[in-house]
């Protein structure tokens, strides 16, 4: 899409696209300067609130969680293509081999 003055560019048909601002562009915009009162435009940005914090979960954030969903989503898509029971499936583990103690 070209670029223009305004956000809003109008298509023929009566349609409004708004043309997403990097943030950047946005923290300039409603303070000139920022830079001089703020140390990264993170903090600027969210002192004009344009980013805020979410709350989330913490069990969502951990690696484990996300891999076990993404276990499972292959092997329902694995069972649906090609069949077969409803399985836990159990992690293959390595067995040690055991020294021999002299």
């Amino acid at each position: 899409m070209p670029e223009s003055a305004g956000a809003d560019i109008v298509i023929p048909g009566g349609l409004v696209y708004i043309r997403p601002m990097n943030l950047r562009k946005q923290v300039e915009q409603l303070l000139p300067n920022w830079e001089r009162w703020y140390p990264s435009l993170f903090d600027a940005a969210s002192d004009l609130g344009l980013i805020k914090a979410e709350v989330c979960d913490p069990g969502s954030l951990l690696l484990t969680s996300r891999h076990a969903k993404v276990r499972q989503e292959a092997a329902d898509a694995h069972r649906e293509k090609w069949g077969g029971q409803d399985q836990e499936i159990q992690p293959v583990r390595r067995q040690r081999a055991k020294r021999l103690r002299r």
